[in-house]
This record gives structure tokens, C-alpha cells and sequence, in this order.
């Protein structure tokens, strides 16, 4: 499973690919901290999965999720975020997100779902 993180913080996006690369049959496949680079990348690339913060350094997640989802709807989105009310939930999940991480309470919680995707019969080899 190959997996694109979209994450302008360094400390955060190096503490993700830690925990990803450690997944059996995941790869990273590369990272983006704004908006436009991300869009790019992720079309170009074609990766399994996206990891999603809403806040980057220019645009939001929802900016990219908007733009890439109708273009490549096989792609799986994940959000993450400190903004984790119901309105941002609610919207991600209406634009076509898989799921929605609260980055204060469920980082971890990142890497059981994406350990249970990349262990899912028929999920793409890394």
C-alpha cells in the first residue's frame, strides 16, 4: 500500500512516515505541505491512501480532497487534524473521506487503521 501524507508540520509528517514505514506492505511514497504541491503529487503519483491535515502552509486538506477526489476516485482519504469538531468531520466524511483523526487523541490510532488497510485481502503490495 503506498501512502502520500499531507502534513506541513516536519515534526509531525517525521513522526507519521516513522510510524508507517514500519507497517508490513507500506510504503510512503511521498509528502506535501501545501495545498497546490499536494494536488500535483498525489495525481501524479497515484498513491493507495492520502493522510490529510486540514491546516497547511497554503490552502486546507479540504482544498485538496475537493480537487483530487473526482479526478482519482480510487484514492482513500484520511483526514487528521486539531480541528476535530463534528463540522469538520461532517464535511470531510460529505466529500468522500474514509476516516478523520484527531491529531491531540487518535495519531495512533493512525497507524492501526492504516496496518488494517495495508493487511486488507485484495489491498494493493507496497
Amino acid at each position: 500500500m503506498q501512502v502520500f501524507l499531507v502534513e506541513d508540520s516536519a515534526p509531525v509528517r517525521e513522526r507519521l512516515t516513522e510510524m508507517l514505514q514500519g507497517l508490513p506492505g507500506t510504503q510512503v511514497l511521498g509528502h506535501a505541505a501545501e495545498a497546490d504541491g499536494a494536488i500535483r503529487e498525489i495525481l501524479a503519483g497515484a498513491p493507495d491512501v492520502v493522510l490529510l491535515d486540514i491546516s497547511l502552509a497554503t490552502g486546507s486538506g479540504f482544498d485538496v480532497l475537493r480537487a483530487v477526489r473526482p479526478q482519482a476516485p480510487q484514492i482513500e482519504f484520511y483526514l487528521l487534524s486539531n480541528y476535530a469538531a463534528f463540522p469538520y468531520r461532517q464535511l470531510a466524511e460529505t466529500l468522500g473521506a474514509r476516516g478523520f483523526f484527531d491529531k491531540s487523541k487518535e495519531l495512533e490510532r493512525v497507524r492501526e487503521v492504516f496496518a488494517e488497510r495495508a493487511a486488507r485481502p485484495g489491498a494493493p503490495p507496497a
